[in-house]
């Protein structure tokens, strides 16, 4: 067997590149490999599946800016409405210091076209009543382009717009990469055997790592643990209600329920099959901060959750992205720490077309290259939720 370009992964990393490809030049022959096509524990299916601008490094506040205007334009392109609803973020701060840095932030993002209004505590009151602010010095709110959408109607556009221009998807496991003097020849899968190739593409997200040790290669991503609650408040009905970051978790409304979650205090790894949820963190870690900032919670009822894994990069918790520096044809689409499905879009073109042109083209994505993971040079997102 053989293709122009074999891609490690199905997810929306994965099919996004795969369907980029197939756009730019419908001759090449695309191979896609997944093991689980019901991506019933890929970090698609599992994500909160959210869109914001408010990042902290200018290159991720642009590959936003596309994601959002390709998520409006996803039934033009391919055939589907994502569902988009507007209701924004909101960022809170509880320090001098931290309002100093939201407004400093919120500044770069308006630079590069985000629509992210500073507001001082009586404003947030204003338009959310059900807050308490008393201990708040600042937030931010995105007046528009943030919200949330259907995640896997993101992950089947791609595929089926790319299976239509004759992308082949495989049910197969990628167990070994052949390397020949610095370059890729080829991939060995487990039920199919070796196919031969130009390009590989790794967008194995949790198990990355895994796949560039085939290669030879060290990777600095982990798969880490977030367990999602779903709860109902009767108290807090709250529909217009923004996706609200706080000190110790996260929330935003989902129909007539919530969706929450916090980072475990002693976050770390997981194993790759680790899908064991911490329920106790809802009683033990989120519900007395979720009170303290809205008292209608007070009567509050989880009534399901489920455990997704971050692609966690260690380094600086941002995207690893381009050809490898050591074999030029491996590229890599890796360690998006939790925000890799609002990224897919602009990522997946932007691999796309450095692998047919052998550079960046519409967004200079250099920032977030594979060398600065090779000396070890941090490139840090510090907004990571």
């Amino acid at each position: 067997m053989r293709a122009n370009v074999v891609v490690i992964g199905g997810a929306v990393m994965g099919s996004s590149v795969a369907w980029w490809l197939s756009e730019m030049n419908p001759a090449l022959e695309i191979l896609v490999v997944e093991q689980d096509p019901s991506f019933a524990r890929a970090s698609t299916a599992l994500s909160v599946a959210s869109i914001r601008q408010q990042f902290t490094t200018a290159v991720n506040v642009e590959i936003s800016r596309f994601g959002i205007g390709f998520i409006r334009d996803f039934k033009r392109r391919l055939g589907l409405d994502l569902g988009l609803k507007e209701n924004g973020y909101l960022f809170l701060a509880q320090t001098a210091e931290g309002a100093q840095t939201l407004a400093e932030v919120a500044a770069m993002q308006r630079t590069h076209g985000a629509a992210t209004e500073v507001w001082d505590p009586a404003a947030i009151q204003a338009r959310f009543p059900w807050l308490n602010v008393e201990d708040l010095t600042a937030g931010t709110f995105g007046a528009r382009d943030e919200g949330w959408f259907d995640n896997m109607g993101l992950l089947a556009g791609f595929r089926s717009g790319a299976k239509a221009k004759g992308v082949r998807f495989v049910t197969d496991r990628v167990t070994g990469i052949r390397v020949t003097n610095g370059r890729v020849v080829g991939v060995t899968l487990e039920k199919a055997g070796k196919v031969d190739c130009d390009t590989a593409v790794n967008a194995a997200g949790t198990r990355a790592a895994e796949v560039c040790r085939m290669a030879g290669l060290d990777l600095a991503v982990e798969p880490r643990k977030r367990t999602v609650f779903v709860i109902d408040a009767p108290n807090a009905r709250h529909p217009d209600a923004p996706l609200l970051v706080d000190a110790g978790f996260y929330l935003r409304p989902e129909q007539a329920h919530w969706i929450t979650a916090t980072v475990p205090h002693q976050d770390g790894p997981c194993a790759a099959d680790d899908f064991e949820p911490d329920l106790h963190l809802f009683e033990e870690v989120i519900w007395e901060q979720l009170y303290a900032r809205a008292p209608g919670f007070d009567a509050v009822k989880v009534v399901r959750h489920w455990v997704g894994h971050y692609a966690y990069n260690t380094l600086d918790q941002n995207a690893i992205l381009g050809p490898h520096p050591e074999i030029a044809n491996l590229f890599l689409m890796n360690g998006f720490s939790g925000h890799g499905l609002q990224q897919s879009p602009a990522v997946g073109r932007g691999i796309a077309e450095h692998i047919l042109t052998g550079a960046w083209q519409t967004i200079d994505l250099s920032d977030l290259s594979v060398q600065r993971m090779v000396d070890g040079k941090a490139f840090l997102e510090r907004a990571v939720v």
